[in-house]
């Protein structure tokens, strides 16, 4: 099976203040119509959804556990502390973050379809 999710490590810079990376590029930044940041407690999860319309570009500051599903196949992935990594998740595929960690999880997500509370473009489906 060809996977349709995309994963990648990104490059990130440190030093004693702390890190900095970028989650998108400019081509990557155009086609989005929504940005989100989400911090998440040591422990706790997020997602347990899929999209029904839009692509979701999500990057994963670790220590994270990641599950996702595609054509009925469960993938897990463990991001190392001190890692950021991307995901691409097209329409359909469940995924969910769960923080490893003993500090907040950093998720910043971006979503190719414009956030509408009256007609959400998320389906709850618990993965992890």
């Amino acid at each position: 099976m060809t996977s349709r999710v995309q994963v990648e490590k990104l490059r990130r810079a440190t030093d004693a203040r702390g890190q900095v990376f970028e989650p998108l590029d400019a081509a990557g930044l155009a086609d989005q119509r929504n940005i989100h940041v989400v911090l998440t407690g040591p422990g706790h999860i997020r997602g347990n959804h899929f999209h029904t319309r839009g692509t979701e570009v999500t990057a994963v500051a670790g220590p994270a556990h990641v599950r996702y599903r595609e054509s009925g196949e469960t993938v897990h992935l463990d991001i190392p502390a001190d890692e950021v990594w991307r995901f691409t998740f097209p329409p359909g595929i469940v995924h969910a973050f769960q923080n490893t960690g003993t500090a907040d999880l950093v998720i910043v997500s971006f979503n190719s379809i414009a956030h509408d509370p009256q007609d959400p473009d998320t389906t709850r489906e618990v993965i992890l």
